[in-house]
Parts: C-alpha cells; sequence; structure tokens
C-alpha cells in the first residue's frame, strides 16, 4: 500500500491524514519531478519483497495526473516489476470519471478506497469503464451499511475490508469479512491502536486486531484476492515493520 508512506513527505511529522496527503499531492503534482519520485517510492517498496502494489491516489491523482503521470507511472511499475493490485483512490461524482481511466490505464479493473456521493450516481460510470469499486469501510460502522452501498451501485461495487477501520468503529474485522463474505473483493490489512479516533495504526500484533485471524476468515469465505499490508504512522518510516509483516503473512498463507 503505497498510502504506508502517507507522512513521508511531511519528514515523519504528520498532524493528521489531511497533512500528509497534502503534502504527498503538493510533492508529486509536478510533471518535471514525478518520475524520480515516484521512483524513488517504488524502489523501496520492491527493495522490501513486495512485488504488487495498491497505488494511492496521492501518487497519482485523478486531480491532476495528466496522461504523461499516467504513462511514467505505468513504465516505473514495470521496470520495478511490480503489479497494481487496486487503484486506491477516493472516488466521489466529481472524480469517478478520471478515476475509471487512470483504473485502466494502470491496467486494474478495481477501485479500492472509500467512496462519497449517491452509489447509483457512479454506477453508469463504473459500469460504462468496466471498474468495479471495492467500497473501503471507513464512516460504515456495520457491513449492512456497507452491503447497502453495495446494492445500490447494481453490480458494479463490493467491499475492500480494512480491518483496522473495523476495529476503530467497534466491530469484529474477522466477522465483518464473515458476513460481506462474497461480496469481499479486496482487503487492507491494518492492526490499530484502540476503538474509536484517533485511527492511529501500529505493527501487526502492536494493537487489537487479530490479523491472523482475519488471513484464517478470507480463507474461509475463499477470498482468492491481494492481501495487502497497511500500516500508516505519523511518525516514523513504517517500512521494516512492513517487511516483518509481509513475511509473517507468507507464513500464514503458506
Amino acid at each position: 500500500m503505497t498510502a504506508n508512506y502517507v507522512a513521508r513527505e511531511t519528514g515523519w511529522a504528520m498532524h493528521g491524514w489531511g497533512h500528509g496527503d497534502r503534502a504527498a499531492n503538493e510533492h508529486f503534482a509536478p510533471l518535471d519531478t514525478y518520475e524520480s519520485r515516484l521512483d524513488e517510492v517504488l524502489a523501496r517498496v520492491r527493495s522490501l519483497g513486495f512485488d504488487a502494489v495498491d497505488l494511492w491516489g496521492a501518487h497519482l491523482s485523478p486531480e491532476w495526473a495528466t496522461e504523461d503521470h499516467l504513462a511514467l507511472a505505468v513504465g516505473l511499475l514495470e521496470r520495478h516489476e511490480l503489479r497494481v493490485a487496486t487503484y486506491a483512490t477516493w472516488v466521489g461524482p466529481s472524480n469517478v470519471e478520471r478515476a475509471c481511466e487512470l483504473a485502466r490505464g494502470l491496467g486494474v479493473g478495481v477501485i479500492g478506497a472509500g467512496m462519497s456521493g449517491d452509489p447509483a450516481e457512479l454506477a453508469p460510470v463504473l459500469r460504462r469503464h468496466g471498474i468495479r469499486l471495492a467500497i473501503e469501510n471507513h464512516p460504515e460502522r456495520t457491513p449492512a451499511e456497507v452491503l447497502a452501498k453495495i446494492d445500490a451501485g447494481d453490480g458494479t461495487m463490493g467491499a475492500t475490508i480494512d480491518t483496522g477501520w473495523w476495529a476503530t468503529q467497534g466491530y469484529d474485522p474477522a466477522r465483518a469479512i464473515e458476513e460481506l463474505g462474497p461480496h469481499v473483493l479486496h482487503v487492507h490489512l491494518k492492526d490499530v491502536l484502540a476503538v474509536g479516533e484517533p485511527h492511529d495504526t501500529v505493527a501487526w500484533g502492536g494493537g487489537i486486531v487479530d490479523i491472523e485471524a482475519c488471513v484464517r476468515a478470507l480463507g474461509r469465505i475463499g477470498y482468492e484476492g491481494a492481501y495487502t499490508v497497511e500500516h500508516e504512522p505519523e511518525d516514523h518510516d513504517p517500512s521494516e515493520e512492513c517487511r516483518v509483516m509481509r513475511e509473517r503473512l507468507v507464513g500464514w498463507l503458506a
């Protein structure tokens, strides 16, 4: 998850998600420096042993990404032998068209992120581009709330399980996986310190989420998609923690 580096452009001194998101967008938007700056991020990801990424919207945003940005991103992904699991950008009525175009340009059929607006309004655009929106639970407090949006999307939507946000909302993530079942298109495996705000992520085992139980639940529902290692601390580089978490995940899936 390239959003693991949300605090990177603040010098690992982030004060809330909005601070890191703004800093990242400002850093990556200029075309003349885009290739070298994205190359640094992708090279680091590859060095940790990953062969796939969720490409975060601030690293290729519907708000500023041109076809030149897209071509450079695709070239870098190929150079580092990284495939894209999902395009991870927040989707709403104002950006859904461009988000679908960028997802297609990246060679993926799933946008795995949160959404705003009326699902029925987004659905025709998603259908026209052949893209499915896997809704990442953030404000939703129960799987029933996610399912209502999926139903309103009329076949264009599914779920991205964010284990950390289910825990933040006080809902058992493994239970959410079981209840969403066949609608689960993607998963973000994340641990958090405690129920409720602030949403402080920690390395697996340092918080309240039983990540292994979530992996086992995904196995029970027959999930065959990618497993995303997510950890977005505000005050330090999570790279080495992500390396260790990836190794643990490989062991669970063996």
